[in-house]
């Protein structure tokens, strides 16, 4: 995984993310509405985004996980991104993430950003487990994993400290046999 695929969609391109994106990426992680259920505070400047994608590079280099940055087909401007963390090799499983810039909210493109993503970690990077953690009160989200198959597990208690407080989350998962019984149903 030390390489960077690009997946194509109908609408979108999702590539590798780099320094020069750092200013479009400002323009959605500076939202506060955006990164509220992130569990990180809104970015301040531009150069703060450099941090995020250096994030980017160190999980890819590490082999914990891989994010693409969202573009549409019609421009090359990031829009949000995709992917996996926390990767666990030997047990074949990973976190799914995903964010997108607020002008594009209610059009499908994270459902079509995070299945691409999805379908691409089990048909070629031999997962079995995919895992979304999410706020309870992120209603969106939690009806976003749900419209591809994800299945709710449960509640993680005091699970994340960020932003000063202890964060429950619920757990999501969807797995390899999960995923192809969906395709079959889209």
């Amino acid at each position: 995984m030390s390489d960077h695929p690009i997946i194509e969609t109908n609408r979108l391109i999702l590539r590798k993310v780099t320094l020069d994106d750092a200013k479009d990426m400002f323009s959605y992680l500076s939202d506060s509405e955006v990164v509220k259920h992130m569990g990180l505070e809104p970015y301040q400047t531009v150069e703060d985004v450099h941090g995020e994608i250096e994030w980017y590079q160190s999980i890819l280099e590490a082999h914990t996980g891989i994010r693409w940055g969202i573009t549409l087909k019609s421009s090359d401007t990031i829009i949000g991104s995709c992917g996996f963390l926390n990767r666990t090799q030997k047990h074949f499983r990973t976190e799914v993430g995903f964010e997108l810039n607020r002008e594009y909210w209610g059009k499908g493109i994270a459902q079509e950003a995070l299945q691409a993503v999805v379908i691409h970690g089990f048909q070629h990077m031999e997962l079995e487990r995919i895992e979304a953690l999410i706020e309870p009160d992120n209603f969106p989200s939690q009806k976003l994993v749900e419209n591809i198959g994800f299945v709710k597990e449960g509640l993680l208690r005091h699970y994340e400290f960020t932003c000063g407080k202890f964060d429950d989350l619920l757990i999501y998962s969807l797995l390899k046999e999960d995923e192809i019984r969906t395709l079959n149903k889209l």
